[in-house]
């Protein structure tokens, strides 16, 4: 009986689906036969959301999935309600890019890239849900969730319109709903409210307050509320006509067709994470993350103690506020640089500086933020012509603008203190002596030893009477105290974690639930719910600069029959009503983590027409026991989603603060590309070996025509681009051979491997065992498809322990003591690897006990059945066969995982080495309860002895019980 992988893999993928074999319950279902039945416990498995791109999988994308798999699988064994989901991030840039240079529609291109379909040259495409089914995934497909569908984005809305109706109350530390704001405002005024806002809200008494209008009164609200409109600095496309992240932007061009990105400022939604700035950080502390993702989220949030500082500038009402970790350095200040986009740029700026400084401004917009941050070498600016003016000395201070510093971090200003600060000494450094400049007082031109003291706790710069002789601590808080006696400062915390900005000029993205009422923004009611995607000819922004949805004619909101109407109806009056009632909808989409910021909490309970989930599949699944993905995410993702959380949980609706107890980051399967090498200036190749004969260039090809001994079929290259159907190819030893080099596995560098290929030449068991045997989970490691075909014969060896070619071979043997050992050996290590996600070291595992019992031709039933549920979690579709052949009924999937009994790894014999004057000659089985003499006795007898010795007596002999045995003399 010969082990067929496709047709058990078929039949299995089919039973699980038609079964429902994984679907989860949301409650405690009970198990065992008797009256004292046990409640399963729950654990929830999470794998981060997949973009569905058109591309398709390949191997390297399964890797998390394959571990979280065999995790999820492993706890079904052991008796948990085991909730393993999947599902679809499917807005975003890549879809929408498509659609406008193929010209068809986002939402027909991804649903073909999710469930296969034929492309627009007519070829069929797999897609991803079948991709993930070849490959025996136990996830529950009754809870997949798409956030391009409606009846998913309307509990994304639904969240948008809560974050909108709430403040941030200090006093509590949570979110509160915005009505116990205004009664607030309506009894006290602003003056005692101690809330996240935007900076410099005048205040205002309770009369002042109620005297306001509506219009007045929400636009101070928008200066509260967790979401808002706020004029922003951003990284603006406008190849792409869109706001781009700072993780879409790479080299100051878009990662996606590399357009260059400028700073510019739009009125965009924000959304106000800042206010939880602090309970990210803590939260930190109460979760299983690697030190190193926690680190990245701590850098990020940026916690910094320190001081406000007023700098008033002469001959102005205005001054420049900065915020200093170091206010005891406050004499060494030389100059001041502000943004480039500082707000106070243009009001300060002297006419005789302003050509140079907007020239400046212009050339700093073509910089991202990364790039300004990362560049300490090139530094640049401008002199504003403008002076401060120093809160104690009253000594003047140049004013100017460089772009090392960013309008959004801190105040976007900072005091220079160029012999404590790199980027300042490289500033100053870079002006010094330059014509027709301010002289910079170089403080950096002095030893450091003789400008500072203190170097243990930091520098403590001279020429400041008040501070001389104090430490670090001491001096910080007297400068501190002096600066809010003058009224120029005061101490604050200060993060570096910003507003996240929440629109983008898309079409293919959530719509906000949003028109506007006298350009003011108002929210739909929850209960019409969900404003959908209106139909666009073009998916470009209007030749008038608006974004894609100005495209729509009909996109306006009727307030009064609650829908979507025609464009064409808004008017100052609407017809017989003497008041507007039909308004301009929010033309801008939310971004792609939008969707992805609460997509496990839809998990829970995804049939749910009503709301995101109720309160009872919440309260039992609580959060995510194991979330497993990438560690490019390590920021972005994981610090909206941890927002959301707790924002939801401030507001009742999360049951956790934190979403993801346990995070295991996977590393990357690398590709092993294949290249041919031209000869310089011609359209010659030649073999690998011969290339050190020419001067020569390396072109990548594709992989998949490349054999295991690296060697190309010349003919099948020649055909392959018409580049090489002229060429002249030159041979070593009748072979043409290629070069490797490991490298990212892209379909740019032809080295992708089709998952779906693996399966149907080796079976998809034999995938999974090969991933997992590669290397450690957290590690890179290259692909090698040649490597596979070692795994394939591993599981036919399996298979040959329970069958030969007429049929099943499994007996009712007693079982050794030797494969009683093999078999508890591997369940110990096996449960143990899966518990510490060390699943490559299983893999060896099971080749090594498969080795051993094949080598005593073990049949054994009691050996074999338990042996099939051990391998289940890893090669799940192979053990179900060999289960059910075993006269099985139903799945293994659920069978109680195999207990592991030490007595059978108790040693009762200890083969001994046996030696003659410290040379082993022969080796010899004895039980380990003997005592010395009884060891001397039996070996003394032994023939091999008596022909070692040939008649001589030793003068000693040395026996170490369960180790050596040696005779001397």
């Amino acid at each position: 009986m010969k082990y067929n992988p496709n047709e058990i893999e078929a039949k299995w993928q089919k039973y699980w689906a038609d079964n429902k074999t994984f679907a989860a319950q949301n409650n405690s279902e009970t198990r065992g036969n008797t009256e004292q039945s046990v409640a399963k416990p729950k654990y929830y498995v999470l794998d981060m959301f997949p973009y569905p791109s058109g591309a398709g999988l390949h191997v390297g994308h399964p890797l998390g999935y394959i571990a979280s798999d065999v995790y999820s699988r492993f706890k079904r064994h052991q008796g948990f309600n085991v909730l393993h989901p999947m599902g679809y991030d499917s807005f975003g840039l890549p879809a929408e890019q498509y659609a406008i240079q193929t010209g068809q529609r986002p939402e027909d291109t991804t649903r073909v890239n999710i469930d296969g379909g034929l492309d627009k040259e007519g070829n069929a495409i797999a897609g991803y849900r079948k991709q993930l089914d070849k490959i025996g995934f136990s996830f529950d497909w009754d809870r997949e969730v798409r956030t391009s569908n409606p009846d998913y984005y309307k509990h994304t809305q639904w969240i948008f319109i809560q974050l909108f109706n709430s403040w941030y109350n200090k006093d509590t530390d949570k979110a509160e709903d915005i009505s116990t704001l205004t009664a607030i405002f309506e009894k006290e005024g602003n003056a005692t409210v101690n809330a996240v806002c935007d900076d410099n809200i005048a205040l205002f008494s309770a009369n002042e307050w109620n005297a306001f209008s509506s219009d007045a009164q929400q636009k101070i609200l928008l200066q509260y509320r967790l979401t808002y409109l706020a004029e922003t600095e951003v990284n603006w496309c406008p190849g792409l006509g869109t706001v781009l992240a700072n993780d879409e932007i790479v080299n100051g061009v878009s990662e996606r067709g590399g357009y260059p990105v400028i700073r510019k400022k739009m009125t965009q939604w924000s959304m106000r994470i800042s206010a939880y700035a602090e309970r990210l950080l803590q939260g930190l502390n109460d979760i299983d993350w690697s030190e190193s993702i926690k680190e990245s989220q701590r850098n990020w949030i940026g916690k910094s103690v320190g001081a406000m500082v007023d700098f008033r500038i002469q001959n102005s009402e205005s001054s420049i506020s900065v915020f200093t970790t170091r206010p005891d350095t406050i004499f060494g200040v030389t100059f001041m640089t502000l943004a480039p986009e500082h707000e106070l740029v243009a009001q300060i700026t002297t006419p005789e500086q302003k050509e140079a400084v907007d020239a400046y401004i212009e050339k700093t917009a073509k910089r991202s933020e990364r790039e300004r941050m990362a560049d300490v070498k090139t530094i640049s600016g401008v002199f504003t012509g403008a002076y401060a003016e120093h809160p104690f000395t009253k000594e003047p201070i140049p004013v100017w603008i460089g772009d090392y510093v960013l309008a959004g971090y801190g105040t976007g200003a900072v005091m220079a203190v160029p012999c404590g600060d790199e980027r300042d000494y490289a500033f100053a450094n870079f002006f010094k002596g330059q014509k027709g400049m301010p002289t910079i007082k170089n403080i950096f031109d002095q030893d450091i030893s003789e400008a500072a003291y203190g170097a243990k706790e930091g520098f403590q710069l001279i020429d400041s009477d008040f501070l001389n002789g104090l430490g670090y601590k001491e001096a910080t808080q007297k400068v501190i105290a002096e600066l809010e006696a003058i009224g120029q400062g005061k101490g604050k915390i200060n993060y570096r974690l910003r507003d996240a900005v929440f629109s983008r000029q898309r079409y293919w993205g959530e719509p906000f639930p949003v028109y506007y009422v006298n350009g003011l923004p108002q929210m739909i009611d929850a209960k019409h719910l969900p404003i959908v995607l209106p139909e666009v000819e073009k998916y470009l922004p209007t030749e008038d600069g608006l974004p894609p949805l100005g495209n729509a004619t009909t996109w306006a909101w009727d307030s009064v029959n609650h829908k979507v109407v025609a464009n064409e109806l808004i008017s100052p009056l609407s017809e017989g009503s003497g008041e507007a009632t039909i308004f301009p909808l929010e033309l801008n989409t939310m971004p792609g983590w939008a969707g992805s910021s609460w997509y496990w909490m839809r998990y829970m309970d995804a049939q749910n027409e009503t709301e995101f989930a109720s309160a009872e599949a919440l309260k039992y699944w609580e959060s995510v026991d194991l979330y497993i993905g990438g560690s490019e995410h390590a920021t972005g993702h994981l610090l909206y989603s941890r927002f959301w959380n707790k924002f939801l949980k401030d507001k009742g609706f999360a049951p956790t603060e934190e979403p993801f107890k346990k995070l295991i980051n996977q590393g990357m399967i690398l590709g092993t590309s294949a290249l041919v090498y031209r000869v310089s200036g011609t359209n010659k190749y030649v073999s690998k070996n011969l290339k050190n004969d020419y001067e020569t260039e390396a072109l990548h090809i594709d992989v998949n025509m490349v054999n295991a001994a690296d060697e190309i079929d010349v003919e099948r290259l020649k055909s392959w681009q018409p580049q090489f159907s002229n060429a002249e190819f030159v041979h070593e030893n009748g072979k043409f051979i290629v070069g490797r080099e490991v490298e990212k596995m892209s379909k740019r560098w032809y080295n992708v491997v089709n998952p779906d290929d693996i399966c149907n030449e080796y079976g998809a068991d034999t995938l999974r065992l090969y991933e997992m045997f590669l290397g450690p989970l957290e590690q890179a490691k290259p692909w090698n498809t040649a490597g596979i075909s070692g795994v394939f014969g591993f599981l036919k060896k399996l298979w040959r322990l329970y069958f030969d070619e007429n049929g099943l071979i499994v007996n009712n043997d007693e079982p050794t003591k030797d494969n009683l050992k093999s078999l508890h050996k591997t369940i110990k290590k096996v449960a143990e690897d899966i518990e510490g996600f060390s699943f490559n070291t299983s893999v060896s595992q099971f080749m090594i006990c498969v080795n051993e019992l094949s080598s005593r031709n073990c049949h054994s039933r009691a050996i074999l059945e338990p042996l099939a549920v051990v391998i289940s979690p890893y090669a799940p579709h192979i053990a179900e066969e060999l289960w059910s052949l075993l006269g099985h009924e139903g799945s293994i999937a659920t069978v109680p995982f195999p207990v592991f009994d030490p007595q059978h790894l108790v040693e009762s014999e200890k083969e001994y080495p046996v030696s003659f004057n410290g040379k082993m000659r022969f080796t010899i089985k004895l039980p380990l309860d003997l005592t010395k003499e009884q060891i001397e006795e039996i070996v003394m007898q032994d023939e091999r002895t008596q022909k070692q010795l040939d008649g001589r007596t030793p003068n000693k002999v040395i026996i170490v019980p369960g180790k050596i045995i040696n005779l001397v003399g």
